[in-house]
């Protein structure tokens, strides 16, 4: 397992150097502990889409993004309209409608009888970089200036500190609740991604904790509506 673990962080640290800094995200390790704490025993594949930018290029990494103006205010029908760009080559990003599309999928495989889980971790990471500010504001010249630092701004020791990753309850019953959430959430994380902006300014890492905790309480209630929260052994 720790090898595994170990493969995977090198390979996202090694190739995401050869990325536009548009397209990063939270760095590897809040990835998974973003996963961990919403009780994903899989959580060690959250970092997987990262990975799959190498090879997929745009269609993989406009689906991490939304280029929202300043002003904006993000609306169910703007996550739904952005699901049939689900994989698709759209520079403005689809963010949103790729948590739902994701999720879709694994509901899809899941009743087939097929084996559904990398849809799964792609949700995971989806429902991870929706807390993260500048993925949801304009790659403007601030974004560009301080998108690589902000993602890090926790990384060193965050898997040793879950205990600042903070759950509160999310009840998703459907797929008009689980928007419902993603819009919330969207609109918070880009309010304060402009924030920073005015302030010019990155997180503070109480901030990013705060973050954080939006995408695992948002996972964990996607995990009991799939079913599929088993407990996690740190």
């Amino acid at each position: 397992m720790k090898k595994r673990i170990f493969l995977l962080l090198a390979m996202v640290v090694f190739f995401s150097l050869n990325l536009p800094v548009s397209s990063l995200a939270w760095h590897d390790e809040t990835h998974l502990a973003i996963a961990k704490v919403a009780g994903y025993y899989k959580w060690y594949n959250a970092a997987g889409p990262d990975i799959a930018k190498i090879k997929a290029g745009a269609i993989e990494q406009h689906n991490h993004y939304v280029n929202n103006p300043p002003g904006w205010v993000v609306t169910p029908k703007q996550v739904m309209d952005q699901v049939e760009r689900y994989n698709q080559i759209d520079e403005t990003g689809h963010l949103y409608g790729a948590i739902a599309a994701s999720l879709r999928n694994y509901l899809a495989e899941t009743k087939k009888g097929k084996y559904a889980e990398y849809h799964l971790a792609y949700c995971a990471h989806y429902v991870g970089d929706l807390s993260m500010p500048l993925h949801n504001t304009e790659y403007d010249a601030f974004n560009k200036k301080n998108h690589s630092e902000l993602d890090g701004i926790i990384n060193d020791g965050v898997l040793d500190h879950l205990d600042k990753i903070k759950i509160y309850p999310i009840a998703i019953d459907s797929e008009e609740s689980l928007v419902k959430e993603v819009v919330r959430i969207a609109n918070l994380s880009m309010e304060l991604g402009y924030k920073l902006e005015r302030e010019n300014r990155l997180l503070t890492k109480d901030e990013a904790y705060s973050q954080i905790s939006h995408s695992a309480s948002l996972f964990k209630a996607i995990l009991e509506y799939a079913g599929k929260r088993k407990a996690v052994t740190e």
